[in-house]
């Protein structure tokens, strides 16, 4: 398509807000009757068939287990026994003993049914021939894991880690690393650097929704993409339940934006619904990366209200550490086509002046069997020696986070978690509240931010390393989504990652180690969160 041709569909589409921004939502498009009568809505009712069949085929069964209450408990056992000596974690296997022993008709099929995965064998083996091609492309300068090894030599096997078993992720110098406390920061930089795009510009984020944020990004990749720059878009298939309609990826590519939905909605019923994209990187020229918890939807900003205020964090890198961003998203964009790695990885990237310290951009893939985020974060715990702040929307920790986190407070270090004060999801609000007095008895600190929504992802550690990225403290991240991050170690802004959590902690409450603190007197909710808890690695 010609420049001219993109520039009038510009035209053609583009409806400006009130406050400014690009629209290619219709008035009315997210409302209840677009809702029912769109693709969604039938898709959604093809999934409540579905579902509706399924639990009828096991009601009948359940109706027969007084006749066969013998061959339940013989079934019952085995799985038991299966259960204790799978690789699963210990909390998953708990969960699943529960459900088979209460459940056993209904609990194994769904058992194997899950652990099958159906649907994503493929994908799996895509992933995996991707790395494998991925990995010569990021090669790690042995003199950068020496230098680190000399300063931290516990630094230097989380580095071998990542770039060993934890998916290749090499660790680099030669990096301008700039950290914002807030959505508003982030939005300020993100609209300069973009204006700088001359090559390409890569956008993949778990939540797109049309408002002030998205509207003045996308006209500038419009505008972009009219004067030659090679503009891609991806974003998880869950915003076609809620923020964008289904053509959206046509109404992009008629303003020159390829655009891909990652495991878009389907009418069947599917584990693939467990293993969502919940990456947020944004790469300019493969020179500029973002990513961080800030998702491209106006609450991240608090142009719009949700949960009160929304704290949020993101991270800037500027530099040689750009190119594992480059490749994360590289790596995702490929699945259904070749990939593109040695056209955009092989030109050597600008260095910024003062630069100092390593960053090393990761990822962590569901299907792989590795738990990087979980290893990153409980390495942290291990060698923390003064202090390690963390801040999270979520805490639903299976045992080994857990233990750590006791551990590392009952050997002196200070440890201290800032949750929200208003929460966006009752249920993991719960969860994470039947963690506290555990954590609290070891001498974990956990503070609550009175203002609203906590939504950072953030770990920092005795002022010399730190972790930004968008992996949670819970299973959904930890286990079951595409995440990534970034390790920082002896960077300037590790220091400003610290002050970011001081500032945040004046405006929050304390939580006490009794029932009223941590409850405040809500008895439902308590019961809610107590029952949950047996099921929690299945939420």
């Amino acid at each position: 398509m010609k420049k001219e041709e993109l520039k009038e569909n510009v035209r053609g589409y583009a409806q400006k807000f009130e406050d400014g921004g690009l629209r290619l939502l219709k008035k009315g498009q997210k409302g209840i009757v677009h809702a029912i009568f769109s693709r969604f809505g039938l898709v959604l009712v093809l999934l409540l068939l579905q579902v509706g069949l399924l639990f009828s085929i096991f009601r009948w069964f359940g109706n027969l287990l007084p006749h066969y209450f013998g061959g339940s408990v013989v079934v019952t056992a085995a799985m038991v026994v299966y259960l204790l000596n799978s690789k699963m974690d210990n909390s998953a296997k708990i969960t699943w003993m529960v459900v088979v022993a209460i459940l056993p008709v209904v609990g194994v099929p769904l058992f194997f049914y899950v652990k099958s995965n159906a649907g994503h064998n493929l994908l799996r083996k895509r992933l995996m021939e991707l790395e494998n091609t991925l990995r010569p492309q990021l090669p790690q300068n042995r003199e950068v894991v020496e230098r680190l090894r000399r300063a931290e030599p516990g630094a230097a096997s989380l580095a071998k880690y990542l770039h060993g078993p934890g998916g290749g992720f090499p660790v680099y110098e030669n990096t301008a690393m700039t950290y914002f406390p807030s959505g508003e920061a982030k939005f300020a930089e993100l609209l300069r650097q973009l204006d700088t795009a001359e090559k390409y510009i890569f956008v993949e984020y778990f939540i797109i929704d049309e408002g002030l944020f998205w509207g003045r990004v996308l006209e500038i990749l419009a505008r972009k993409a009219a004067e030659g720059v090679d503009v891609r878009v991806m974003y998880d298939g869950t915003c076609e339940f809620s923020t964008l309609p289904r053509d959206y990826p046509k109404r992009l590519e008629a303003l020159g934006i390829q655009c891909k939905v990652f495991s878009p909605v389907q009418p069947f019923v599917s584990t693939h619904y467990n293993y969502r994209d919940h990456r947020k990187i944004l790469v300019i020229d493969g020179r500029v990366g973002f990513t961080g918890g800030v998702n491209l939807a106006d609450e991240y900003i608090n142009h719009v209200e949700k949960y009160g205020r929304w704290k949020d964090a993101a991270i800037m890198l500027e530099g040689e550490a750009v190119r594992s961003l480059t490749a994360l998203f590289l790596e995702m964009w490929s699945v259904l086509k070749e990939p593109e790695f040695e056209a955009f990885l092989a030109d050597p990237i600008p260095v910024p002046e003062h630069t100092q310290g390593t960053a090393a951009p990761y990822g962590d893939c569901p299907l792989d069997g590795e738990r990087v985020g979980e290893m990153v974060y409980i390495d942290l715990l291990n060698r923390a020696r003064e202090y390690i702040h963390i801040m999270t929307p979520y805490l639903i920790l299976d045992g080994e986070l857990e233990t750590a986190l006791k551990f590392a407070a009952e050997r002196g270090v200070d440890v201290h978690l800032i949750l929200p004060g208003i929460a966006d999801k009752k249920f993991p609000n719960a969860l994470a509240k039947t963690h506290y007095s555990a954590l609290l008895d070891s001498g974990v600190k956990i503070s609550e931010w009175t203002p609203g929504f906590v939504h950072a992802k953030v770990f920092v550690v005795d002022d010399r390393e730190a972790v930004v990225g968008t992996i949670n403290l819970d299973y959904r991240s930890l286990y079951h989504h595409f995440e990534n991050a970034v390790w920082l170690t002896n960077a300037p802004c590790i220091r400003d990652i610290e002050e970011d959590f001081q500032a945040t902690l004046e405006q929050c409450r304390t939580v006490e180690n009794n029932p009223k603190s941590i409850w405040q007197g809500r008895f439902l909710f308590r019961a809610v969160g107590m029952l949950l808890k047996v099921i929690a690695p299945l939420l």
